[in-house]
């Protein structure tokens, strides 16, 4: 078996990185996957720097030796946290985090109002600090941390009044502003997409970064030449840490769903 026909590995804290895996499997269909959320020690985003650390190390290494050809960090947070120091310890794997789209947010309208939603931790780490300090000047951008958003996605709840209720108490600090455009700074968020529109309205525009990801992940590998050369669809294959059946089922769910 060549290089290339080895699976893209796929990385988070808990199932929300399936949000990104599904961006990937539009772009690349004839891929094989190796999905890895580790809801046990999920959320990431109230650990320390050093917890998150250990972790991301952990499962990146897991995912090799499980014959991965390419890592997404599947993960806000654990990008923040480890990705600088993954490139340095593996230079020739194709490797790709993913960031909060505050860029096409900013572009997309000037002198626009965002609302950066992300776990606290995000939040603050000095690579979203340094990105949000590159657009500051062209956009009023509001961090809104968002403590136990990401819970709700990992018990399959993505609508309902418990969540809207929680959406409306998180946004009534932001109330005060006009909210041009939100940028979904977890990967868990875009699953309750919907749920965030009807709190905030239909002239919001929401963003994430799931695309931009996965073309970066296209491009590094047709660069490496490591994109699968077969013709038929790929397989992915769910790891999780909680390795129950529901688990393994509300991955295969959220892989189908559509949230638009």
């Amino acid at each position: 078996m060549g290089k290339y026909e080895s699976p893209i590995g796929v990385f988070d804290s808990g199932v929300g990185g399936i949000s990104v895996l599904r961006e990937l499997v539009k772009q690349m269909p004839h891929e094989d996957y190796i999905y890895l959320g580790d809801s046990v020690h999920a959320p990431y985003g109230t650990k320390t720097l050093n917890e998150v650390r250990e972790l991301t190390l952990n499962n990146v290494r897991f995912l090799l030796e499980n014959g991965a050809k390419s890592i997404v960090i599947a993960c806000n947070t654990a990008t923040s946290a480890a990705v600088a120091m993954l490139r340095q310890m593996y230079p020739d794997i194709p490797l790709v985090g993913i960031e909060p789209a505050i860029k096409p947010a900013v572009l997309y309208k000037k002198n626009s109002c965002i609302v950066v939603m992300a776990t606290p931790m995000t939040l603050k780490q000095a690579k979203f600090q340094k990105l949000m300090h590159i657009y500051e000047d062209m956009a009023d951008i509001i961090p809104l941390p968002c403590p136990g958003l990401m819970e709700f996605v990992e018990r399959g709840i993505l609508n309902g009044k418990e969540l809207e209720k929680y959406l409306t108490e998180l946004f009534w600090s932001t109330s005060h502003k006009k909210i041009d455009s939100i940028v979904l700074g977890c990967t868990h968020y875009p699953f309750v997409k919907p749920a965030i529109q009807k709190v905030v309205g239909s002239t919001v525009t929401i963003f994430d970064g799931g695309n931009g990801t996965a073309r970066e992940m296209k491009r590094r590998l047709a660069e490496t030449d490591l994109l699968n050369k077969c013709s038929q669809t790929g397989k992915t294959r769910f790891i999780n840490s909680r390795n129950t059946e529901e688990e393994l089922k509300l991955c295969e769910y959220l892989l189908q769903y559509e949230s638009r």
